[in-house]
């Protein structure tokens, strides 16, 4: 049975970008790409909200052929998934398998992820919060960046307790460690 799965990179205070609407900071080293390269092989259909989607619509036109390079190989994944853009303002999308829908409709992504032959990803915080308020983020993963940035975005939403119980865990040689989660059901 698929998941759906909700993976981010964070800083060590819990934000995703900073009170500048920055990421910088966030740009993974080789090993933490190839890691999660390996995690996103397993996903068949990505949830975007508009902004992450326009931020992750470059991986489109990355150069995949020739020698395999780790943002080559991510770029391939990524355009092999299927995308869905949740997004009232966006008119038209600019990558190859992907939709727009208007109203992120809980009901609808929960048989979407039941019906899946593969995991579903939530990417980005506003979205995957809506998701985590309606009990549908199956497993967590969070990889950690060792900077703390003192506001921004957060990656949870505030005033949501979300249980969660530990699957794996993976240090880098630069700092960042990888924390996978399930979400505990009651």
């Amino acid at each position: 049975m698929a998941k759906l799965v909700y993976s981010t990179i964070t800083s060590l205070d819990g934000y995703t970008v900073d009170a500048d609407g920055r990421f910088d900071w966030a740009t993974p080293d080789d090993d933490v790409h190839a890691a999660v390269n390996d995690l996103e092989r397993s996903i068949g259909t990505y949830l975007y909200g508009r902004r992450m989607y326009e931020v992750m619509a470059a991986w489109e036109t990355v150069p995949t052929a020739g020698e395999l390079t780790i943002t080559g190989d991510y770029a391939a994944i990524w355009r092999a998934a299927d995308k869905i853009v949740y997004s009232r303002t966006l008119q038209q999308v600019s990558s190859a398998r992907t939709r727009v829908e208007r109203d992120f409709d809980p009901a609808a992504v929960r048989e979407l992820v039941a019906a899946a032959p593969a995991d579903v990803s939530i990417g980005g915080p506003h979205l995957a919060a809506e998701a985590i308020r309606a009990g549908l983020v199956d497993e967590c993963r969070l990889f950690v960046v060792p900077v703390a940035v003192g506001g921004g975005t957060p990656a949870f939403p505030r005033g949501v307790r979300l249980p969660l119980g530990l699957r794996d865990e993976r240090r880098f040689p630069g700092g960042t460690v990888l924390l996978s989660y399930a979400v505990r059901r009651p």
